[in-house]
């Protein structure tokens, strides 16, 4: 059967051969459908074609941990990093209610436990992909707000607002913080659309998204005999970004044996394809970006220093979430409005305990996974109004505490929740109690923070010396 290049494309990632052809033969007559049986095959695939599926539908227990979530985890990240608007379904067979809002909080969209009809599963895609092509449409007719799609009145936005209008026009790269799901890939965006190279070409490249093998061709373009399968020439991002923007996610990925022809073109713009001698030249500007920290990844000999200074002529900060207090509301008003309109329902709302909620919680997936709540919440409760009982099924709690439930903020509620606790334990014994706590959070939040001390303090509301003292006592060690 010819495939319709007008379908929207799905891949499914799944073990079971019977759960993917059944799939394959059911929604083949709405979706081009690609399938695979491991991380590693569903990378694969993701090379071989032009273009990122617009959909994706993932089992969590993957080979070779299938009794595990792990691998499912991870390709849940790797699927955004290859591409920010792909829209992930869980379906999964380990429907722990732990696994459904760590998946979410990764940036899934939903999480349905196996086994579901396939006509349901076929509405919640479709679903999905009404809420991707929306919000792919929004960003083109963002390109003439003045906000650029930022949404937000906080110091922190204003100041970063103010950041990409004073460097947009300028040829020197541009390095952008931030943790996964902040929002890099369209501040990234900004920088293009509010210079004077608009016009021009924006192209983006995740290092972490490519094999390594991959990249110096990817970026550099090859001759014809170059390579095994190199059966004709091809230009590279550089090439083809001339006079553009080229955008690098996550450079802490790119392999350091390619770091110093980076740097060279950054101080010149000569460059070489593979297997040729002849220098080429580009004039594109580069915007890079990382979740990491790359001076504690100098110092641990993974990132050049010099690669380095020469990317950060101009350094912004993408603030996470949990620090832009009444930007939550924003965002939320936002959102609500945004996708009501695109389902044509009427918006949701929450009751006084629910927003309170709201704007207690940290977010640890940020933009992305507020988004993705109000996706969610738009599509059970149009039109309602939400109880704190309702939300707090979509939130990620666990992921903050040791014994997987929030601390309330009530000394009332407090207590009653250390009444249960005492009624249900033997040999209840506080220090160890209070000293699994406090390294759980301590580990929590160098996590967060990807090892650096001075966020990780600051996130824990402790100086930095107190921080190091108390990973001495439960010898937890970084990079940093």
């Amino acid at each position: 059967m010819a495939i319709s290049v007008d379908k929207p494309s799905l891949l499914i990632v799944d073990d079971d051969p019977l759960i993917t052809d059944t799939l394959s033969f059911v929604l083949d007559k709405f979706f081009e459908v690609h399938v695979a049986d491991s991380r590693a095959k569903a990378q694969t695939v993701l090379a071989s074609l032009d273009t990122p599926p617009q959909l994706a539908l993932v089992d969590l227990g993957l080979p070779p941990l299938q009794h595990l979530p792990d691998e499912g985890f991870r390709l849940i990240s790797e699927l955004l990093a290859y591409s920010a608007t792909i829209k992930i379904l869980v379906l999964s067979g380990q429907n722990d209610e732990t696994n459904a809002r760590h998946a979410r909080t990764l940036g899934a969209i939903d999480f349905i436990a196996k086994p579901c009809d396939p006509e349901t599963l076929r509405k919640h895609l479709t679903s999905a992909l009404q809420a991707r092509n929306a919000e792919v449409a929004a960003s083109t007719e963002a390109a003439a707000d003045t906000s650029c799609g930022i949404v937000g009145d906080s110091p922190a936005v204003l100041k970063l607002r103010q950041q990409i209008a004073q460097f947009a026009d300028s040829p020197f790269p541009v390095l952008i913080e931030g943790e996964s799901g902040s929002g890099k890939e369209l501040v990234a965006s900004c920088f293009h659309r509010m210079g004077s190279r608009a016009k021009k070409p924006f192209l983006a490249l995740n290092c972490a998204a490519i094999s390594p093998t991959l990249v110096e061709p990817t970026l550099f373009g090859y001759s014809k005999g170059a390579f095994t399968g190199a059966i004709t020439a091809r230009s590279g991002y550089f090439e083809d970004a001339n006079d553009g923007t080229l955008f690098l996610d996550e450079i802490g990925e790119l392999p350091f044996e390619l770091q110093a022809k980076l740097l060279r073109v950054l101080e010149n713009g000569e460059f070489q394809r593979v297997g040729e001698t002849q220098t080429r030249h580009s004039n594109a500007r580069i915007v890079a970006a990382t979740n990491r920290d790359l001076r504690a990844e100098i110092r641990a000999g993974r990132f050049r220093a010099d690669l380095y200074h020469r990317l950060s002529v101009f350094t912004v900060s993408v603030p996470p979430l949990r620090e832009l207090n009444d930007d939550k509301s924003g965002l939320l008003q936002h959102f609500r409005a945004f996708y009501a309109k695109q389902a044509n329902v009427k918006p949701f709302e929450l009751d006084k305990n629910a927003l309170a909620r709201w704007m207690g919680y940290h977010f640890p997936g940020n933009v992305r996974e507020l988004r993705n709540i109000v996706i969610r919440l738009t599509t059970k409760y149009a039109g309602q109004t939400v109880t704190t009982a309702q939300l707090e099924d979509e939130l990620d709690t666990d992921i903050y505490t040791p014994s997987g439930f929030d601390i309330p903020t009530d000394q009332k509620s407090l207590e009653e929740m250390a009444k249960k606790h005492l009624q249900s334990q033997t040999n209840f014994n506080l220090d160890q109690t209070l000293k699994q706590w406090e390294q759980g959070y301590v580990e929590a939040a160098l996590k967060i923070t990807h090892g650096n001390l001075s966020q990780a303090a600051k996130l824990l509301g402790v100086n930095r010396t107190t921080l190091y003292s108390r990973m001495q006592a439960y010898q937890i060690t970084t990079d940093e």
